[in-house]
C-alpha cells in the first residue's frame, strides 16, 4: 500500500521536531522540506518568483539546475520537490513510490524526481566546457575511494 504524503498550504508549519520524527518518520522528511520552502518563499521571494515561473533553481537537495547540459535529462531527490512546491505556495501532494518529471522553463533540463537514490547519487557531471573533467568522481563531489582502509 502507498502512502501519498499530502499536506495543504493552509496548514501551519509544525513546531520542531526531533531528527528522528522528522527524517524517520513515515514521510521521510519531505513535509518538513515543504515546509522549509514555504519559510524559504517568505525571506527569499526573488526564488520563489523563480520557481512560480516553472523553473528549477538550485537549492539543497539535488534536482536544481544552473544551467543547461549536454545531457538534457538528470535525476532529482524527491525532497527537492517537496521544498520546490512549497517555494511555490502549493499543496504538498507527493507519492513517495513513484517519479515525477518536469522540465526547467529556463534551461530546458527535464529532471526526473525518484524516490531511487542510486539514481541521482551516481549520476555523472556533465558540463558544455570540454575542459573541465569529473576525473572519474560522482556526481556528488565524492570520489569511490573508501574513506577507511
Amino acid at each position: 500500500m502507498t502512502m501519498i504524503v499530502h499536506r495543504s498550504i493552509t496548514t501551519p508549519i509544525r513546531p520542531s521536531l526531533g531528527w528522528f520524527e522528522t527524517w524517520q518518520g513515515t514521510d521521510k522528511g519531505l513535509i518538513r522540506c515543504w515546509e522549509l520552502g514555504r519559510e524559504r518563499a517568505l525571506k527569499s521571494p526573488d526564488i520563489a518568483e523563480r520557481c512560480q515561473a516553472g523553473e528549477l533553481p538550485v537549492l539543497g537537495w539535488k534536482g536544481g539546475v544552473d544551467r543547461q547540459l549536454k545531457k538534457l535529462e538528470k535525476y532529482g531527490a524527491l525532497n527537492y520537490l517537496a521544498q520546490w512546491q512549497g517555494l511555490r505556495g502549493e499543496d504538498l501532494l507527493i507519492d513517495p513510490s513513484q517519479e515525477y518529471t518536469l522540465t526547467c522553463s529556463r534551461t530546458g533540463m527535464v529532471v526526473t524526481f525518484t524516490p531511487d537514490r542510486a539514481k541521482y547519487l551516481n549520476q555523472a557531471i556533465e558540463t558544455d566546457d570540454e575542459s573541465v573533467s569529473t576525473q572519474g568522481r560522482f556526481a556528488s563531489g565524492i570520489s569511490g575511494q573508501p574513506l577507511f582502509v
